[in-house]
């Protein structure tokens, strides 16, 4: 699809609540799922995002709300079987039936009437595309985890649904296995153009899969939006810290000019870019990745704004790159590479410079100071 074409709806949710034992745990006014695209609701654990995918899967009742789908409204209460007909559901653990791979692939084929001679056909062609062809024969009870999930997949898309809903496909995989079939099923969703809704609560999962994002707070939705809207410009304090903004300092605008203030936050002050008043509170959100450590002041004419000393108070090392938190006044969080770590000689206790772009800081509106 195209950057900015608008996209017809194909499912839309209006209304949407669950409730259980008196208590809401689902709250989403409208969610619109368009076509060719994947979905990731991110969130922290009991957040709703299964019980948001079961309900659109018609397998959990909603208290109240409607569906429509390809614009006719269906019962979201007892189901539609022309609807269901025409999705699929892959849950964390795979469950397959007693029988060999090529069946449980087969199955959903099979309650849809298909016959034989097409099954025949067409399943061995998804067994390969899901990388399980040389497990055609084997009991689905003689798997590892890594195999039974491509075999639940691919039995999901076989049927060529419309929108398939993932519910944390790959959080009971070992790492490996995991990052493999990640990779997989990024491919297979793009060469398929299969629609999905896939929930996790792994930002690097919800990267590599998703056009759109939406961020889950207590059965509700935070934030929605392309994922570069959700990473960059988070919506409240809760979605920064949740996308990993690790950096959320509380300020004050003290000027503004041009498009671009300063901000009295604790400890220094802080310019950024926004559309902002004079005396208004702003949270300044800095991505680790967006600012630089050196152990010299940044040479003459740099576009960097900011720009402040401080001394290292932890290391911390995360796989590929090191965390390091600064103490700048304000603590101040960084992602640097191991060879850059090297090179610095940066250690714990160690005074640098730190800097990043007023261009760096998203900043989130919380209104005017109250007065006196």
């Amino acid at each position: 699809m195209s950057p900015g074409e608008n996209p017809a709806i194909l499912l839309k949710a209006e209304g949407l609540q669950v409730s259980r034992g008196g208590a809401l745990v689902l709250d989403i006014p409208v969610l619109d799922i368009f076509p060719d695209q994947v979905l990731a609701l991110i969130g922290p654990n009991g957040a709703g995002k299964s019980t948001l995918l079961l309900t659109l899967a018609c397998l959990l009742k909603p208290s109240r709300g409607r569906f429509s789908f390809n614009g006719r409204e269906i019962d979201a209460g007892r189901g539609d079987v022309e609807y269901r007909r025409r999705i699929a559901m892959v849950f964390q653990e795979p469950l397959l039936f007693d029988a060999t791979v090529f069946d449980n692939v087969a199955a959903g084929l099979k309650i849809r009437g298909t016959g034989r001679e097409e099954i025949g056909r067409v399943v061995p062609g998804y067994l390969e595309l899901f990388g399980i062809a040389h497990l055609a024969k084997r009991s689905a009870r003689k798997l590892s985890g890594g195999e039974a999930q491509r075999t639940s997949l691919a039995r999901a898309f076989v049927t060529k649904p419309e929108i398939v809903f993932l519910d944390e496909p790959f959080s009971s995989l070992d790492p490996p296995t995991r990052e493999a079939l990640i990779g997989d099923l990024e491919r297979i969703l793009r060469e398929t153009h299969t629609t999905a809704v896939a929930s996790t609560h792994d930002q690097t999962e919800a990267l590599r899969l998703a056009d759109r994002m939406a961020v889950m707070n207590g059965g509700r939705i935070a934030q929605i939006g392309s994922v570069a809207e959700v990473m960059n410009r988070p919506a409240d304090e809760f979605v920064a810290s949740f996308v990993g903004v690790e950096t959320v300092l509380p300020g004050r605008v003290l000027s503004v000019s041009d498009g671009v203030f300063v901000a009295a936050v604790e400890g220094g002050e802080i310019q950024a870019v926004g559309h902002v008043r004079t005396g208004e509170r702003v949270l300044c959100c800095i991505r680790p990745e967006h600012v630089t450590l050196s152990t010299n002041a940044p040479p003459p004419g740099t576009s960097a704004r900011n720009v402040f000393s401080g001394i290292i108070r932890t290391i911390t090392p995360l796989g590929l790159f090191h965390r390091v938190r600064v103490d700048c006044g304000f603590d101040l969080v960084a992602y640097v590479t191991r060879q850059s770590l090297e090179e610095l000689l940066l250690q714990e206790g160690k005074s640098v410079t730190a800097s990043f772009k007023a261009t760096a800081v998203h900043v989130i509106r919380r209104g005017a100071l109250p007065p006196g």
